[in-house]
């Protein structure tokens, strides 16, 4: 049973922004989406110049579908932002670093292979 009530502002991830709303991971495994027109009471033309995948913001639930684990979310009339940016998805590794440190021999490799092919 989640601890996620209407009507209560929690902390979330946001997972996704597209044209239409803002993806956000929240506790209890729930996911929720915040609808652009559930964003501000004036126009706003490009959520992707407000929000970036791993921002943790405050969002109001107005709705939750208990089955599916969904909530309907809106960051209108509330302060959304969050000071800490802490991730709520624990990360591990290096990152790209590995692909960026081997790219250059992978090259030469592929390249290599491709040269010998060409000659038989």
């Amino acid at each position: 049973m989640s601890n996620i009530k209407i009507g209560e502002i929690v902390k979330g991830e946001i997972t996704g922004v597209t044209p239409y709303g803002v993806f956000v991971s929240l506790e209890d495994d729930y996911t929720g989406l915040v609808h652009i027109s559930e964003v501000s009471d004036k126009y706003v033309k490009n959520l992707t110049k407000i929000f970036n995948i791993g921002d943790i913001i405050n969002v109001k639930v107005v709705g939750i579908d208990k089955v599916k684990n969904h909530a309907k979310l809106s960051i209108k009339k509330i302060d959304y932002k969050v000071e800490q940016s802490l991730s709520m998805i624990p990360e591990s590794g290096t990152g790209f670093g590995m692909l960026r440190d081997k790219l250059g021999e992978w090259t030469e490799e592929k390249y290599s292979e491709i040269k010998k092919n060409q000659e038989n």
